[in-house]
């Protein structure tokens, strides 16, 4: 297997790739960028917390300035926490329905001269591969 890197420090990679945030202890919110203080309780104290692969669709919409239009999403993970992310594998807004359940899918995002991959992530909707 090629050397693969993820595009985001929260993206975790290996034979279950998954997203990880940094929980506060103290009120268990949830952020993917490091803190120095909690922004809901001030709490200075995080640990790392995997979050689900599996989620609802809360909402979306189409780009169109470029020649293939692409779905942005904003996912609720099962279990907690939100993410912003792109609806893979969906071409037309009418194929979108409220609260879809999508799961979490990497791919590779381009290589570099080496070989290196970068890995991203996206969510398709469950059920489709």
């Amino acid at each position: 297997m090629p050397n693969q890197i993820p595009v985001v420090d929260y993206l975790e990679l290996g034979d279950r790739p998954h997203l990880r945030a940094h929980a506060c202890t103290a009120c268990e919110a949830l952020y993917f960028d490091r803190r120095n203080a909690c922004a809901k309780c001030f709490g200075t104290e995080f640990t790392a917390k995997p979050l689900a692969n599996e989620g609802r669709l809360r909402a979306f919409t189409f780009v169109h300035r470029v020649k293939k239009p692409y779905a942005s999403a904003v996912v609720d993970l099962d279990g907690g926490g939100v993410v912003k992310a792109n609806l893979l594998g969906v071409d037309a807004p009418e194929k979108i329905t409220p609260r879809m359940p999508v799961v979490l899918e990497t791919f590779v995002a381009g290589t570099d001269d080496d070989g290196t991959e970068a890995i991203a992530f996206g969510y398709r909707p469950r059920g489709e591969n």
